[in-house]
């Protein structure tokens, strides 16, 4: 497959300045870096193809090679191209650091301008675990809470300078906050190890802090909790987190949310259940139970006549609030039977004689029993 004009694969004509072949060389790259097209099988190949295309037209005597003969500059020894290699063999690795900040910067949070270009780094974001209980996600609350984090300094502002000094440029790596190192075929960048990628130094630290610019500090936070929140839930407190290095702007804190467990009601989604022991005089007779609400109210169920153990019933809109709106759950209620214990001499009287009395009114039992003895009959059969 014959291969394509390189200022067409840029996207830019004959003539384009170094400054736009630059430019439109990183949206190219930036648009098609496999990283960011894992759906696009083809990716790699245009990328790799992007990068050809840059490394030829960056490099003067190359450029005025390819103008003059194309791409046969770089087959079978032809043209003067710096190197001897081809397009497909020049140096990748200078090709690819002269927009690697722009390709990655988005990915690490630093922005287009990224590592030793700019001094400032933002801070860490934070996680804080808070439990909060049952009543107060229904109605929703506002709490303090003490969060262990670093915030800027109040001595040298931020700056990690002593006196008002400022940082200088560091002298390993001119700012650049990395160094690079020649390794075979391939050029390697490293962060710098004398400014930790900063670009910058400070030679008289602050005292206070010791040159971050931050110190350590626990802080009280006032933290509005909405209704309707539930274990799981995340609140993003933007710029709440940890305070960045020498100016830089701070992270975010994120609350995650943990309901505590409550002794009456069990909570599914926006539904509340709650399950209500009746007396086995009122499962049989019919009646009336009172059940507590979330809202702190109460409200009076009936039970129908002959209500099993499990009987269900729902109390519409007496469930949780959707957080952000959206309704109101139900609340089901269910029935436990309850057996009597610790009977008197009378009562057990009463309850054999009612037991002769009501062999009939036991349509489950019945039934159930009747079912084994023809189970056994088929067995001896």
């Amino acid at each position: 497959m014959a291969k394509r004009d390189f200022y067409d694969v840029l996207g830019v004509p004959k003539g384009t300045s170094a400054e736009d072949l630059k430019k439109a060389y990183r949206a190219k790259a930036k648009e098609l870096h496999p990283d960011r097209n894992s759906d696009n099988p083809n990716a790699e190949n245009q990328f790799k193809e992007v990068n050809e295309a840059y490394d030829v037209l960056k490099d003067a005597d190359k450029k005025a090679a390819y103008d003059r003969y194309g791409h046969a500059a770089f087959e079978g020894g032809m043209g003067g191209a710096r190197g001897g290699g081809g397009g497909g063999n020049g140096d990748f690795g200078s090709a690819f650091s002269d927009v690697f900040e722009d390709l990655f910067g988005d990915f690490m949070g630093r922005g287009g301008n990224g590592g030793g270009r700019n001094r400032a780094q933002r801070g860490s974001d934070l996680r804080y675990n808070l439990r909060v209980s049952l009543e107060e996600s229904f109605k929703g609350v506002q709490k303090t809470i003490n969060v262990p984090s670093s915030i800027t300094c109040d001595t040298c502002r931020g700056s990690g300078a002593e006196g008002g000094s400022e940082p200088v440029t560091c002298p390993t790596c001119s700012g650049m906050g990395k160094v690079r190192a020649q390794q075979g075929f391939f050029t390697v960048e490293r962060t710098c190890p004398t400014c930790s990628g900063a670009g910058q130094i400070v030679k008289n630290p602050c005292k206070s802090c010791g040159g971050a610019g931050r110190i350590e500090r626990d802080r009280a936070l006032s933290v509005n909790i909405p209704a309707g929140v539930e274990t799981g839930t995340r609140i993003r407190l933007a710029g709440e987190g940890e305070a960045g290095m020498r100016g830089g702007p701070s992270g975010d804190l994120y609350i995650f949310i943990e309901l505590k467990e409550h002794p009456i009601f069990q909570r599914d989604g926006i539904n509340l259940f709650c399950r209500v022991p009746v007396s086995i005089t009122t499962a049989a007779l019919g009646g009336e139970v009172e059940v507590p609400t979330i809202d702190g109210g109460k409200s009076r169920v009936k039970v129908p006549q002959g209500a099993q153990t499990g009987k269900q019933m729902r109390l519409r809109a007496k469930g949780m609030p959707a957080l952000r709106g959206g309704g109101t759950g139900d609340m089901l209620i269910e029935l436990a039977v309850e057996t009597p214990v610790n009977l008197t001499a009378r009562q057990k009287e009463l309850l054999h004689e009612f037991e002769a009395l009501s062999a009939e009114n036991n349509p489950e039992g019945t039934s159930f029993f009747a079912k084994v003895k023809g189970f056994w009959d088929g067995m001896k059969g």
